[in-house]
């Protein structure tokens, strides 16, 4: 039985519904049908918390997913379960690769400066001020690469590049 037939909830039931109406009138192929039950399935296991499980129908949904934006919504979802663990080196892979297939995802992009800020910091904490420098000059450029693309979302890192002078002024216009 597909996770989300399991659901007790009204709103999880309601989306559940409504899905599988769209995915039987839509003019796709089998094959993307069931890589969308798989991703359906693992975003409901994300939200309740349930990583490994979510993991599997997100791999399963790899397989059978052929569209280049799906598999980057796929991924980028896999990114963030993998650094809400702690894994930051593959949560960091799994964007790259997100990003290298759907180059529209500013949210993976944030992802990457918050964690590149991150190490930027832990840098510091251990003495290297020039590593810090240099993960919080990365986080910068992506952080300016989602906000190109998000202009009115990320009003924390854009005070940030500002205070930190890693702003140009016209750099979102």
């Amino acid at each position: 039985m597909p996770r989300t037939q399991k659901n007790d909830n009204f709103i999880d039931k309601s989306f559940t519904v409504m899905a599988d109406i769209i995915l039987k009138i839509l003019p796709t192929n089998k094959k993307a049908k069931e890589a969308f039950v798989y991703y359906r399935d693992g975003m409901s296991a994300q939200a309740e918390g349930e990583y490994a499980e979510a993991l599997e129908y997100y791999e399963e949904a790899l397989t059978l997913e052929e569209d280049p934006n799906d598999r980057g919504y796929i991924l980028y979802n896999m990114g963030l379960i993998y650094a809400s663990n702690g894994d930051h080196d593959k949560a960091l892979e799994l964007y790259h690769q997100a990003i290298e297939l759907n180059p529209r995802l500013p949210q993976a992009l944030n992802n990457i400066a918050v964690i590149y800020h991150y190490k930027g910091e832990k840098l510091k904490e251990t003495g290297d001020h020039d590593g810090g420098e240099a993960m919080f000059d990365q986080a910068a450029d992506y952080w300016i690469r989602a906000i190109r693309m998000a202009p009115n979302n990320y009003i924390e890192a854009q005070n940030w590049l500002k205070t930190t002078g890693r702003m140009q002024i016209d750099v979102f216009f």
